[in-house]
């Protein structure tokens, strides 16, 4: 069974374009940078969600001139597409149903998805969100591809 005290979640990837749809309405839209699905579990903090950002924007998965992963989100001054994903924390070990028991109750879920955006804003700028709770549409190129899981992890700097 998935342990319910590995830390936030961030599954990454990097796009040419991403767009959130709800109900038939664009309500955010990036070009080149990073779309980036992101879940709370039950024991997260507003520190996991910190040490999460942290490693994001300086996580070097853009191309430099020799066509080396060396550049980070930062360093391209990409866009960030924020969607709220509590289903990555689904423990699929048994039957065939998945068991959501390891995410963050919803209130606690909407309030570290809304603390990282703001964080993210802060020291980014370039950052636009998906609707916590909403029935979503998501778009993407992805660009590469190039996907990658990030987790934080109780007591680490990430």
């Amino acid at each position: 069974m998935q342990s319910a005290v590995l830390g936030m979640i961030a599954l990454l990837q990097r796009v040419s374009h991403a767009q959130v749809v709800v109900d038939g309405v664009q309500i955010a839209a990036i070009e080149a940078g990073l779309m980036v699905l992101l879940c709370a579990e039950r024991n997260d903090s507003e520190r996991q969600a910190e040490q999460l950002l942290n490693k994001l924007l300086s996580y070097r998965v853009f191309s430099d001139a020799a066509g080396k992963m060396n550049r980070s989100l930062l360093e391209v001054d990409g866009g960030l597409l924020l969607v709220p994903q509590f289903t990555l924390a689904a423990d699929t070990q048994s039957g065939t149903r998945p068991s959501f028991t390891p995410a963050a109750a919803p209130e606690l879920g909407r309030h570290l998805f809304d603390h990282f955006a703001t964080l993210a804003k802060e020291k980014h700028g370039k950052v636009a969100t998906g609707q916590f709770g909403a029935d979503m549409q998501v778009t993407l190129t992805n660009d590469g591809p190039v996907t990658f899981w990030l987790q934080t992890k109780p007591g680490s700097n990430a």
